[in-house]
């Protein structure tokens, strides 16, 4: 899924508009993932790193 906007909170918002309308029937996705991510102020403001996305992943999940 790729989307585009005039800057990052357009690109943002089309993205949690397609995540909400992709339908993906028979196997698990990582779109509840990325709707969690969404909701992160870090991931809105560009300011993360893959330590920082293992972290969350540790606190979110507990792994």
């Amino acid at each position: 899924l790729i989307v585009h906007g005039r800057d990052r909170p357009e690109a943002l918002a089309r993205l949690k508009r397609a995540l909400s309308e992709l339908i993906v029937d028979g196997i698990d996705t990582t779109v509840p993932l990325f709707h969690a991510l969404l909701e992160e102020e870090d991931i809105r403001a560009g300011n993360y790193s893959i330590h920082w996305l293992e972290k969350w992943l540790a606190r979110t999940f507990g792994q």
